[in-house]
């Protein structure tokens, strides 16, 4: 899974849009980042903006954007709506997928470190973050604002993380944590009382609702002995929730902010308000989210509602959306288009341009064919290598469906699971072995006029020598693994499908058998002869381990022609 970082900085600055384009424009120039959302407000005096990209890239651009906010923002000028305390005020990151959360606070801190001593900025840690306890909060630690932040400083309990612990008038601080990703996401109903809806979203929301007595509705409030009003806690954690009437389409809603959907998924939100729905007499007829929405969140709702179905979990993500956007009733109100709702697709849909696993069989094949160098054989082993996996993963399917065998649904998911993980990787090694090409060529090119200069050239060689190296040896590696789901399904599969288990098998060895070839290739170019003898000798035991493979899943496969 590619390693993706968002990041939320907000900058406070909302009615001047040549200096929000100026910040932006810094954002932008910076390679391995999407500039997703710029949301500017002029009664708040506020811009929030949403980039994705690779960690380190990330960083770069919020440090760049950083910087300039600082030359262009004069904050003893400031007035808005919003809390503030800083040119940039607050600057979130948000693990978006293939990164957890504690090396998210760790990038969180680096990039504290790095504003103070190159943007010069004073910088106070929070959340997941935070360097104490009582920083956690960001209200606490933006407490009096911008206004307050002079004589706070002098306090030694509140000195900054990072960067100066004198006031600057012009740049105030910046609030920097990790944080977990916000969904924002409404479930219709089929009523037009808000007051219902509110009774559906108390019953689900973690703050719940006051507690009363004897009837929840009509009883005198319950107290504690200080005579406050003792609130009885709702279904789900981390969970915001509020009922409206949505006059636009005619119906009541429950609003959630989901806070958490490591801990409160989307689709356990939408289970739970169904189900209070129905106890209150009402239906859900759909829902809808706001904004964007990680990959993963609508991957577990498809699976979840196929696991309810007992079906196999392991088809293609496009499947899973599908499913989970009929399941979450997503159409209800609006269109759900995945490639405008989903941050990795936004992202995908941006980046796009000439991705050989984005082609079609044909374009695929007339490239590959035509004077360009690339695609060339690694692309090609990558393409045989995901085929067969993807062959091993159908067969799986296939035979959890089977009339007779419903008791085995699982068994069958599981293969399927793991011959999709190993042929979603061999798709994305198909473009990554061009641009191991591509970095050659670039360090190549690079002068080498100087003695410094050769130096610098020959470590970006070697360096992009051995990323040519290692990624047709990780195809090496995943098509192997994808030969146990071939020799399963060729065993327990289907017996009608059998050969499918045999052609995956003689992909899979080829794949292997042809990524070596590349490997060996480009072995020639890196001047560590003791890595070479390595990639040789754990790259020839890969060769055998498949060739071994092949011949004993054929031999299966023979036995049930």
């Amino acid at each position: 899974m590619k390693r993706l970082l968002e990041c939320v900085p907000n900058f406070s600055e909302g009615r001047d849009l040549a200096v929000i384009e100026k910040i932006t424009a810094v954002i932008e120039a910076i390679d391995g980042v999407e500039l997703l959302d710029v949301d500017p407000g002029a009664a708040t005096n506020r811009t929030v903006v949403t980039i994705v990209g690779e960690p380190d890239a990330v960083l770069d651009a919020a440090v760049a954007a950083g910087k300039k906010a600082a030359e262009l923002i004069d904050m003893s000028k400031h007035t808005g709506e919003h809390p503030r305390f800083g040119a940039m005020d607050v600057c979130p990151l948000v693990p978006i997928s293939g990164i957890t959360m504690d090396e998210t606070a760790e990038y969180a801190r680096e990039l504290g470190r790095r504003l103070g001593e190159e943007a010069g900025l004073t910088i106070y840690l929070y959340e997941n973050a935070a360097s104490r306890p009582e920083r956690q909060n960001l209200a606490n630690v933006r407490k009096g604002e911008y206004e307050a932040l002079k004589d706070r400083l002098t306090d030694p309990e509140w000195a900054p993380d990072f960067g100066p612990s004198e006031f600057q008038p012009g740049t105030g601080a910046t609030a920097v944590s990790a944080r977990n990703f916000l969904v924002a996401y409404n479930v219709n109903l089929n009523t037009t009382s808000p007051r219902r809806a509110n009774a559906i979203a108390f019953d689900v929301r973690e703050k719940g609702r006051i507690k009363r007595e004897p009837c929840p509705l009509t009883g005198e409030v319950v107290r504690d002995e200080n005579g406050k009003a003792i609130w009885a806690p709702g279904e789900l954690k981390c969970v915001k929730g509020i009922g409206w009437y949505i006059e636009e389409f005619g119906i009541a809603q429950v609003s959630m902010n989901l806070t958490d959907i490591s801990v409160t998924k989307v689709h356990q939100a939408f289970d739970a308000v169904y189900a209070s729905a129905n106890r209150r007499g009402m239906r859900v007829t759909g829902s809808e989210l706001v904004g964007l929405i990680p990959l993963h969140s609508m991957l577990d709702a498809g699976r979840h509602y196929l696991q309810l179905q007992k079906r196999s979990t392991g088809v293609s993500d496009g499947e899973l959306i599908k499913i989970a956007v009929k399941s979450l009733g997503l159409d209800d109100l609006s269109k759900f288009d995945p490639q405008k709702s989903i941050i990795e697709y936004v992202l995908a849909a941006k980046q796009q341009g000439g991705r050989l696993a984005a082609m079609t069989v044909k374009d695929f094949v007339e490239e590959t064919a035509s004077e360009s160098p690339a695609p060339g054989g690694g692309s090609i082993a990558a393409n045989l290598g995901a085929l067969g996996a993807a062959l091993g993963t159908m067969v799986a399917n296939l035979s959890s469906h089977k009339r007779g065998w419903d008791s085995r649904w699982e068994e069958f998911s599981d293969w399927a699971e793991k011959g999709k993980v190993c042929h979603q990787e061999l798709v994305a090694l198909i473009d990554r072995d061009t641009e191991a090409f591509e970095r050659i060529m670039m360090a190549w090119r690079l002068p080498d006029k100087s003695d410094s200069e050769k130096a610098a050239k020959e470590e970006a060689v070697q360096a992009a020598t051995l990323f040519a190296i290692e990624t047709p040896f990780r195809v090496m590696e995943v098509s192997l693994q994808s030969m146990d789901v071939a020799r399963a399904m060729a065993d327990i599969g289907m017996s009608a499908s059998a050969s499918d288990a045999g052609v995956a098998a003689l992909c899979a060895r080829s794949a292997v058998m042809g990524a070596f070839l590349n490997v060996r290739i480009n072995s020639g170019d890196l001047t560590d002869k003791t890595a070479v003898a390595d990639f040789e000798k754990r790259g020839q035991a890969i060769v055998e381990s498949a060739q071994t493979a092949e011949t004993e899943i054929l031999s299966i496969v023979e036995s049930k022609l």
